[in-house]
Order: C-alpha cells, then structure tokens, then sequence
C-alpha cells in the first residue's frame, strides 16, 4: 500500500533524450540569455536618465559574479568605463591630490568615481555594510552634489580644490542578507532610489526551455574551455542538478556549481568528453573529502553510542529523521533519530521536552501543538485526554527545529497511548496540519540516505524503508546504492497523503473505522476503561460519599 517503485524516487528525463543526443550541435545559451531578469534589468540602467541610478542584484557574494555582470554591461556600451572593485576607501572612492607651498595642485590620482564618470561602477554590498561612511558619499554624486578628492598632505592647502559632479550609474551585488542589511542603512532603498533584480540560482526544466538549459551547459563548457560531456553524463548531471534544487522540475544555472563538478571530472577524462563515469569518480572524491563528519555520526550508532533500532517492534517509539548542518562543514547529511513517547495519568498536556529543556525551536513548538489539535480532533472527546504525554528525541543534544518530525511524533503519541507498537523497520518524515493531510518538508534526499545507511550497516531486511510525504516525491533524487537497493526490493518508500495512510504502515492497525482494532477505538476503549476504573461509582453516590 502506497508503495513507490524506483521510477517514482529518481529523477526520469528520457523524455529529452532527443534534445540531448543533439548536444554537441546545440545553439549555445550564455550566461545573459538564461537570465533575462537580469538581462533586461542591465538594458534599463543602461538606458535610464532619471534619478534612479542605483541597481541592486542579488546574488551570491562572489567576484566572479560581479565579472559577469560588468562583462553584461560592457556588452550593452563598449564605450563607456565600467569600473568593479573590491575597496571602498575614501582615498580609492575619491582620489587624492597634493598641493605644494603655494597652494597650487601637483598630483593628482583620480579616484574610482572620476575613472567611472559617464560609465559604471559595481560595488560589493558587502564593502558597503563595511564602510557605511562612503554610502553617504555615493548616495551624493548619485543626485549629483559634488565631491572632492582627499587631500594626501593636510598641512599644505590649495587654493582651488577640486569639487567636481559626475555622471556615474552604480550597481551593488549582494545577496539577500547583506541587502536586507543595506537597506535597514538606507531605509528609502527601494522607494524610487534604486532598482531591484536578482541573478537566478535555477530554471524550470520543461519541453521548451530544455535545449536553452542544455545550449547553457554547451555554453559553459566552450567558455571554460572543459571537454563536450557523453550523453550518459548528461543525465547523469541532471540527475545532480536535481539534487541540487531539491526538485526533478529545476535545474541550477549556477555557473559555479558546474565549474567545481566538471573541474573535477576533467581530471579523469581523456580531455576530450566527459562520462559518467567520470562524474562518479568527481562526486566520490568529493564524498571521501567531505564525509568524516557522517561516517562519524553512522559509526556511533553500529557501535551502540547512539541507539536506532531498525528491526522488531516497540510501543510509543519511532525512527524520525533529521538533517544535520554544522557550521564550517560544507555538507548536509542526514540522521535517524529515536522519539518516544510515554503516557501518564494526567490532564491531557502533551509534554514537549526539546521545548522545556530550550532545546526546541519555534517551527517545532509548532507542530507539537498541531499534532495535539488532530489527535483530539481525531478522537472527538468532550473533555481533555485523562492521560499526559511526554515526547522526546532521545540522545539529542542539540537544538530541535522545524516541523518535520510532526508525523513522527504523533505516530509515537497515538501509539503509547492505544498500545499498539510500531514497526521499527520503517522511518518516518513528513509535517501534518489540524486535518491529518501530510505536508512536505526539506531535506529528504540525505534524510532518506541516512536511514538507509544504517539499516545497511546494522543488516537490511528486506522490509525496512522511509515514509514520507506524497508531495515530495518531486524532490527525491537518491544515490544509485540507495536506487539498486529499492529496485532489489531490500528497502522501500512509501508516500502518504494522509495520516490514515500512514498509520496503517507503521503499525499495521487502521487509523480509525468502525473496527474495534483501529488505533483511534482503541484509544476510546482505554479512555473507557480509565474513566470506568477512575470513577465506578454514579454521581450520586460520589457526592453521599463526601459526607460520610
């Protein structure tokens, strides 16, 4: 039930397969033709006489990204200066001078706005943020006040100091933070001072833009002077791409991405094309550069520092998953994690102890009262749960966020409190809303690999495998060992939309019906029982027992 076939949970692009057996002789797409955002943004600048004269880019804090947009302008108007820098000093910004005893000027060094008059110049925002002093002096040639130079020897003044206007057009590159940052400096940022454009990160794949994304690639490999890439590393690279973008429908345009993977794979090439192969031996040193952290992390737990059962069945615990980002590590890698669930006589409060212990995030907090709001929903009841619940991730030492491990939670909640024990073979993944539909989340590639790296070291069974959200399947984009071990029918993914498809799955028990076996009649039978065991007595007999 619910089960998907290997062909579901990797990306298919044969459907271009026409498209990429013509690579070779495809039109090439520069870098300005797949990001006509930019592109027009560029012309308009160009073009403006206005007050705007200020162009704002997001993008990735990189000079080689502020290259390619000053090679775009140069492009549009070969005639006028366009000037990039990495410094935003007075002396630098406005140029020097000195002065002999008689107040006359001897030197002079034009500084970068006189070098860009009539032109452009492209400042980092970042140097902006560093030096928010010069700000006020680009805002001023901007409007067109006039600007001096610096005076390199103050004890010697002219008698005629340079105070020019000039006519330049500026563009910060930054990227979203540094913007936000930059406009807080200059609250009236967008409010007819400066434009705004962005440079893509990716482009949807389709039947029409596939030969412009595969002229792109073209593109980069002439440009960098790489070697063509076979057809099979063709795919291969769409696949990664997928990977990259967390969705089979996108394919990154980060020229940069492309350039450390093909780098990599020139290596072993025969200079000539590029293969698969050659893909797989770049993407295997990368892992083997990289993955000291993960391996760390999985041989904790085949060593029994860090319990995660993947065989037998256990009441009110279950294997969520979670990604691990550490700071000054350039890899996401994903982590099987216990939660559990105990259940107490009390007034019906769901303990959230991450959230307790500060260990929780908000997005969490979130999701726990979510999943609370359904179970009660669910069971339909008068009055509060007579039971408390406290839930874990056990062995977590870190703090907890985001609402991923909702479905995991409440699939331990519903089981420490029916009793019911879930099969520790299967993980689980996925957000859940106040009417039991199951909502994506991020991170399903390394999450699923991570669980999957764990039952294969600790033995597969043939039965284990990963539920998760329907609406992800568009996400997934597995390594092959993952691929082969679902094609052999050793591990598994299921997809859910709901909550009622996915309890049946993991305890094997209907979630609710009619059926005196269902997860949510036998709640109500315990409820029952509980209230029947708590209060035997009518009421009238409870208030006589009062005066006795």
């Amino acid at each position: 039930m619910n089960q998907e076939s290997w062909h579901a949970v990797t990306p298919q692009y044969s459907q271009y397969d026409t498209q990429i057996q013509r690579f070779n002789d495809l039109e090439n797409v520069d870098f300005f033709d797949i990001q006509p955002r930019l592109a027009n943004s560029l012309k308009t600048l160009s073009a403006t006489q206005g007050l705007t004269r200020l162009l704002v880019i997001n993008s990735s804090d990189s000079p080689f990204y502020r290259g390619l947009v000053q090679e775009g302008i140069a492009r549009l108007d070969c005639k006028v200066p366009v000037l990039t820098t990495e410094s935003l000093s007075f002396s630098t910004l406005l140029g020097s001078y000195t002065s002999n005893d008689q107040g006359d000027i001897v030197t002079y060094i034009k500084g970068l706005i006189a070098k860009a008059d009539g032109g452009f110049l492209i400042v980092p925002a970042t140097l902006i943020l560093a030096n928010p002093a010069s700000w006020q002096t680009l805002k001023s040639v901007l409007v067109g006040n006039p600007v001096e130079p610096i005076n390199a020897n103050p004890q010697k003044i002219t008698t005629n100091p340079p105070n020019e206007t000039y006519d330049i057009k500026i563009v910060v590159v930054g990227d979203r933070h540094q913007i936000a940052d930059f406009e807080y400096l200059e609250p009236e940022l967008f409010n007819g001072l400066a434009m705004f454009t962005e440079i893509e990160d990716e482009v949807a794949l389709n039947v029409d833009t596939v030969s412009q994304y595969l002229g792109f690639i073209s593109w980069i490999t002439k440009k960098y002077n790489l070697p063509t890439l076979s057809f099979g590393a063709i795919h291969r690279l769409m696949n990664l791409g997928a990977r990259y973008t967390e969705d089979q429908g996108y394919m990154p345009i980060d020229i940069l991405w492309y350039l450390a993977l093909l780098h990599e794979a020139q290596l072993t090439s025969n200079g000539k094309v590029i293969s698969e192969q050659d893909l797989e031996l770049a993407i295997e040193a990368k892992y083997q550069r990289e993955a000291y952290l993960p391996e760390r992390a999985l041989s904790d737990i085949t060593n029994g520092q860090v319990i995660i059962e993947t065989t037998g069945e256990c009441v009110g615990q279950v294997n969520g998953l979670t990604v691990i980002d550490v700071p000054g590590h350039p890899m996401s890698y994903g982590e099987p994690a216990r939660i559990s669930c105990v259940i107490h006589f009390g007034d019906g409060d769901i303990s959230d102890v991450e959230r307790k212990a500060e260990l929780g995030g908000n997005l969490h907090a979130k999701g726990m009262m979510i999943m609370q709001a359904f179970v009660s929903s669910a069971l339909q009841l008068d009055e509060p749960l007579p039971y408390s619940a406290s839930v874990v991730f056990e062995q977590s030492y870190s703090e907890v966020d985001g609402d991923s491990a909702t479905l995991a939670e409440l699939c331990s909640f519903v089981s420490a409190l029916s009793e019911y024990p879930i099969n520790q073979q299967i993980a689980v993944t996925g957000a859940v809303d106040q009417f039991g539909r199951v909502q994506a989340v991020g991170g399903l590639n390394e999450k699923i690999e991570g669980f999957y790296h764990v039952c294969k070291h600790q033995g597969l069974t043939g039965d284990q495998g990963v539920i998760l959200p329907k609406s992800n399947l568009k996400h997934l984009s597995l390594n092959k060992d993952v691929i082969e071990s679902i094609k052999n029918n050793e591990f598994h993914i299921w997809s859910v939309s709901t909550v009622d498809e996915a309890i049946p799955i993991i305890m094997g028990k209907p979630f609710r019906g009619d059926d005196d076996e269902s997860v949510i009649s036998k709640i109500a039978q315990r409820i029952e029982n509980f209230e029947r065991h708590e209060h035997p007595q009518g009421i009238v007999d409870r208030i006589k027992n009062w005066f006795v």
